[in-house]
Formats: C-alpha cells, sequence, structure tokens
C-alpha cells in the first residue's frame, strides 16, 4: 500500500469509501477537495454509486480535518503576525460560499481569547456595523481586536467598502479604547501570488 502521506487524493477517497471508480468520479466531478468539502449529503448521494453512509463518510473525514485545524492549543494562540492569523481561520474559511465576517478578541498579551463571528452576506458583499463588533468585545474585557472576512471569489484584493469599513470602524474603536490591530481578507492561493490572504494594515490602509 501506498504511504498515506504522498499517496493521491483518488487512493485516499478510495481507502474512505471503499470504491476506486467512485473515488475518481469525485475528483473528476468536484475537480478540488475544498468543492468536494463544501458539497453537502444530498448533493454528493446524487452521484451514482454514494449512498448515505458514503456520504456521510467523506463529511466526516473533512468535518474532522476542519475540527483539527482548529483544536485547542496548551495556550490561546499569539497572534501577533498576518500569517499566524491567516494559519488559524484558513480551512474554516476556506468552505464558506458567502462572505463571513469575524472578530478575533484578544488579550493584553496578543494572545486570542475567542473567534465571534459578527454577520454573513453574499458571494461578495457582508454588512457589519461597529455596534456588533464591539460589542462582544466590550464583553470580553478584550484589549485589542482583529478583524477577518473571506472572499469566496478567491482574490483577497480588498474592496472600497472593505478599505472603508476597516477605517470606520478603527474611528469606532479608538473612542471606546479598543485598538484594531489588523483586518485580514482570506482568499485561495494562485499560480503568481504563495499568499492566500493580504493585510490591510500592510498594505497600508490602516490610518483613519
Amino acid at each position: 500500500m501506498p504511504d498515506v502521506e504522498t499517496t493521491t487524493n483518488a487512493h485516499l477517497l478510495t481507502e474512505l469509501i471503499g470504491d476506486r471508480t467512485i473515488a475518481q468520479r469525485l475528483i473528476k466531478e468536484y475537480g478540488s477537495l475544498t468543492n468536494l468539502a463544501r458539497a453537502s449529503i444530498d448533493e454528493l448521494c446524487r452521484i451514482n454509486g454514494i449512498g448515505q453512509g458514503r456520504a456521510k463518510a467523506i463529511k466526516s473525514a473533512f468535518t474532522l480535518a476542519r475540527r483539527l485545524s482548529q483544536e485547542t492549543y496548551p495556550e490561546s494562540p499569539l497572534l501577533d503576525s498576518p500569517d499566524r492569523i491567516a494559519d488559524l481561520l484558513r480551512e474554516e474559511n476556506r468552505l464558506y460560499e458567502v462572505e463571513h465576517f469575524q472578530v478575533l478578541l484578544l488579550n493584553t498579551r496578543r494572545r486570542l481569547i475567542r473567534v465571534v463571528p459578527v454577520s454573513q452576506g453574499t458571494v461578495d458583499t457582508v454588512l457589519t456595523h461597529p455596534r456588533e463588533v464591539f460589542r462582544t468585545a466590550i464583553a470580553a474585557n478584550a484589549s485589542a481586536i482583529i478583524l477577518v472576512h473571506n472572499h469566496p471569489s478567491g482574490d483577497p484584493s480588498p474592496s472600497e467598502s472593505d478599505i472603508r469599513t476597516t477605517r470606520d470602524l478603527i474611528r469606532a474603536g479608538k473612542h471606546i479604547k479598543i485598538e484594531i490591530l489588523d483586518h485580514i481578507i482570506l482568499g485561495r492561493q494562485t499560480d503568481t501570488s504563495d499568499r492566500d490572504f493580504v493585510s490591510l494594515r500592510e498594505l497600508g490602509y490602516f490610518y483613519d
């Protein structure tokens, strides 16, 4: 048997569902593991040869992988760089088909208190109100926050709305003494960029 660390996706799916032909059909139908992970059980059952049992096995495997990426750390993670922030939320956001806006609450040592989902929108727009962003931060006694949202299109470049929202929230945070450290937009890695995210602070948008 090939080493599971180096074998193909089709072979791993074959091991999971027990049928090589169906595994290859899934790879061809969905084109990528991300698309396959997004498929619902009902959608998977429409593939010839995939019943409820196999569909649930596939969904369970992806759910375990996602939970592994979110597993509790011995100590709350230190979020002092855009790369660490992206690493924390990348796998969860990869599966979203609409924009999700999240706020990371941090203590005085820049360690995570918790991640708070604030709102979700459409494929290319998410509406966020300062009240929703700062309410949980105040309740948790957070000293700083980080804004994160995804671009389902895969291109993490900020829109004018993203920039405007960021500046509005920076100004609101100054009034209540809660600093916004960064705004990370998650997308997908491409042939021309080895980064699948952007930091609005790094891009120079962090001024009011």
